[in-house]
């Protein structure tokens, strides 16, 4: 037992000979936990999770005996919690709607009985390994919870309880280790977050994330097991972005952090993702999901701890065998943690005030994403999507640039696309993505080999046409030739009919790859006829007022991605449109020499004017 020295905000400094560097400590009459950060002889250095007002010097403190822990069991899905793991239902039963500091409230349910079905492959005195299935509980309708080995838990299987109901804290089986000692097995156990969980091997990462949101899914793929970033200015739509990836994507488990974001925003995340249906099975979406909520208004010290928490938790799910996402909003506030006690602790500052560690703090968070070969054998995947929430949307300030050198996905907001009611507002000339080579295999096989050739050609129409605008905007569309007016319009008309989608839209909303390549596919035929028309003579004004120009913008919104006969019956309809125009465009086979000044075309004659 201790006494408190001095406070400094969240730093304590305290008088306790026996602690050790990351072991958690409890603080005051009211019970404050925290974190030793640092020793000086019989002094510690402790950064406490919350408002240390009303603390003095004199008052108690004791070392608790382990490091910051998460606890990792049934009951995880379907819950909310704040920055260190605590339940905010329970304390909200337990403190009312003002969350009371120094309230404990175990992390899972202690009552909750579940139903266990042990592995048969587990019998009496066989070898158990750290990660090896003890059984099964089923967690939700959607997910069935696998009940691990520990880790660091290696030895000989002495016996393992029946099928039946069980609480979290009730004892499973025995496990006696090498030196003679007996480990009692649960359906639960912690793991400090700040360590990564062990696995086998890394595997490549073979399969995309498939979102649904087609600027993401065609033009910059992530993988499963990738690392990806949204940057972008305030009101630029990140949050937006990143739920409806949270509802369409293709993983087993989502994992939301909200990480020092307004209250406001953290609000409709949390009132608006328990409403929603998994349109994969029909479920209440939470049934695979679980929040980790830390506003900007609460302790910095458990914002810093929430990352880390979040990922822990996406690890535990990834031992099980699941593909699991986990999108951190915003990583920017957590590095605004970072400087907060780091200037407290008067470390030297280095760019606009960030510790000298930030890059690889963020290089560590980032590098826990991956796919691997789990300890039993399974192959699991941690996809990490972190928002950056840069000042002024400067992507060269420090967690920008930082991130950028990590990351290998890049989805880039704009707060132009966003003002002119573009969204998703991903910029397509600042976007990038590094998995285009492996994700090309992917589509090659399940929806068309011609995805990547498809893909480039419509970024380098976009890029055309961003030249091409910037003349428009010095001289007036007058000056463009009608291939460079044609080439303008086809790429608003993949801007309008493919980048652009809506979240409110039932049909919309989401785009399954064989959609995409359809519309995509579509709107570059649209271009490749009409760019031919265009080198016969036809205008580009005539093309533009084609009926097919509006109808092929409304494809999308029309028919869903089970409605695919439809939509394809549109699309081979797009030869005929061009072919009735191109009859009055097609050279003769005989030209006849006109007079100096004069129309030479059938083309130009009907488009010269008349006196």
């Amino acid at each position: 037992m201790g006494k408190i020295l001095e406070i400094n905000g969240p730093l304590v400094k305290l008088q306790l000979p026996e602690t050790v560097i990351g072991e958690q400590v409890r603080v005051g009459r009211i019970g404050l936990v925290g974190e030793v950060i640092g020793r000086d002889g019989d002094t510690a250095l402790a950064q406490l999770y919350e408002d240390t007002s009303g603390l003095k010097p004199g008052e108690v403190a004791e070392g608790l005996g382990w490091p910051l822990s998460v606890e990792l069991g049934p009951g995880l899905l379907n819950a909310i919690f704040d920055g260190v793991q605590r339940p905010l239902n329970a304390v909200r039963e337990k403190s009312g709607d003002r969350m009371a500091r120094g309230v404990s409230v175990p992390s899972l349910p202690r009552d909750r009985l579940w139903h266990f079905i042990p592995d048969p492959r587990r019998r009496n005195a066989t070898q158990v390994d750290g990660g090896d299935t003890l059984g099964s509980v089923q967690e939700t309708e959607s997910i069935v919870h696998r009940i691990l080995t520990p880790p660091l838990i290696h030895g000989e299987l002495l016996d393992l309880a029946p099928e039946g109901d069980y609480t979290v804290e009730e004892v499973l089986g025995r496990v006696k280790l090498a030196d003679g000692s007996i480990e009692k097995l649960r359906l639960f156990h912690r793991w400090p977050v700040r360590i990564p969980r062990p696995f086998k091997q890394r595997d490549h990462a073979v399969k995309p994330l498939i979102t649904g949101q087609r600027i993401l899914d065609t033009f910059y793929p992530l993988l499963k097991g990738g690392k990806a970033a949204i940057p972008g200015p305030f009101g630029a739509g990140k949050t937006m972005l990143q739920q409806q990836i949270a509802r369409w994507c293709n993983a087993e488990i989502v994992i939301y952090v909200g990480c020092g974001e307004r209250g406001n925003e953290l609000t409709d995340v949390l009132e608006f993702m328990p409403e929603l249906k998994d349109p994969h099975t029909g479920r209440p979406l939470m049934e695979r999901t679980l929040l980790v909520a830390n506003t900007s208004n609460m302790p910095v010290v458990a914002r810093e701890a929430s990352i880390y928490v979040g990922i822990t938790l996406a690890e535990y799910f990834r031992d099980q065998g699941y593909d699991v996402v986990m999108v951190a909003d915003s990583t920017s506030r957590w590095a605004e943690a970072l400087r907060e006690v780091a200037g407290r602790l008067g470390q030297m500052p280095v760019e606009e005030g960030y510790p000298a560690y930030l890059g690889s703090r963020l290089a560590a968070f980032y590098e826990r994403a991956g796919r691997v070969e789990t300890l039993s054998g399974d192959h699991g995947s941690v996809t990490l999507i972190g928002a950056v929430s840069p000042p002024g949307g400067d992507f060269s300030e420090p967690v920008t640039s930082h991130t950028k050198e990590i990351i290998q996905t890049f989805w880039a907001l704009s707060k132009e696309l966003a003002d002119a009611r573009h969204y998703p507002s991903v910029d397509w000339l600042e976007s990038f993505s590094g998995y285009v080579p492996s994700a090309a295999k992917w589509w090659a096989e399940n929806v068309d080999p011609g995805w990547e050739a498809a893909r480039a050609q419509a970024l380098d129409l976009l890029a055309a046409s961003e030249e091409l605008q910037r003349i428009v905007n010095l001289v007036g569309v007058e000056a463009l030739s009608s291939e460079q007016r044609w080439t303008l319009e086809a790429a608003g008309l993949i801007k309008e009919g493919l980048l652009q989608q809506s979240a409110t839209d039932e049909i919309d909303s989401y785009a399954s790859p064989e959609k995409q390549f359809a519309l995509l596919s579509a709107l570059l035929e649209i271009f490749r006829h009409g760019m031919r028309l265009v080198k016969l003579g036809a205008p580009a004004r005539r093309l533009i007022q084609m009926p097919l120009m509006a109808q092929a913008r409304r494809w999308k919104s029309q028919h869903k991605s089970e409605d695919m006969d439809a939509l394809k019956a549109k699309i081979a309809r797009i030869p005929a449109e061009f072919e009735s125009v191109a009859m009055d465009y097609e050279q003769p086979s005989s030209p006849i020499p006109a007079p100096r000044g004069e129309a030479t075309t059938h083309a130009e004659r009907r488009a010269a004017p008349r006196d």
